[in-house]
């Protein structure tokens, strides 16, 4: 889910094999477009949707995968009841996301890195504005105890969050 350019997608697609069925779903039909010229040989389904409503069934998908996308949605709360909808039951969601870390010094750095190295590269690359999001996305995302609050209230059985990089990433397990 949120797929961009495929790079999980195709990973996945790996990792099942010929036995398994993987979906792109992005909001972005460029992104999909070009996911699609990139896949030169997987089974993948590559499809432009909505991650507020996506095209499928309920109790569709085994697991939903989403790699730095909760963050881009405008509401993360109908996002997490859409994906499990979608999931059959005892489907499993896991969401990989950048995160504001609690500790002081990895957010210093953090804060040093967004600015100085992502921002930069995309003021070399004349890409600012690209970039300019995501301080101010990661100051409105939830926290890794808030995302576990917001999927059991979207139905979820069980959630959990999982920090990584001192906090600067999280990984969101949730069960249907």
């Amino acid at each position: 889910l949120c797929c961009g350019t495929g790079d999980l997608a195709f990973l996945l697609a790996r990792r099942v094999g010929s036995t398994g069925k993987v979906y792109g779903a992005d909001f972005s039909k460029a992104q999909i477009a070009q996911a699609r010229r990139r896949d030169r040989h997987s089974q993948i389904h590559w499809v432009e949707a909505d991650a507020l409503d996506l095209p499928f069934v309920g109790d569709h998908f085994d697991a939903v995968i989403q790699g730095f996308g909760l963050r881009n949605v405008v509401d993360i709360a109908r996002c997490l009841a859409e994906v499990r909808r979608v999931l059959k039951p005892g489907g499993r969601a896991v969401i990989l996301d950048l995160h504001r870390p609690e500790d002081p010094g990895w957010r210093s750095f953090q804060e040093w890195y967004l600015k100085e190295r992502v921002a930069g590269l995309g003021r070399a690359l004349g890409l600012e504005a690209e970039y300019a999001y995501l301080a101010p996305s990661l100051e409105r995302f939830p926290s890794g105890a808030e995302q576990i609050e917001l999927s059991r209230e979207a139905g979820f059985a069980q959630a959990r969050h999982y920090p990584l990089v001192g906090g600067a990433v999280g990984v969101l397990v949730a069960d249907n």
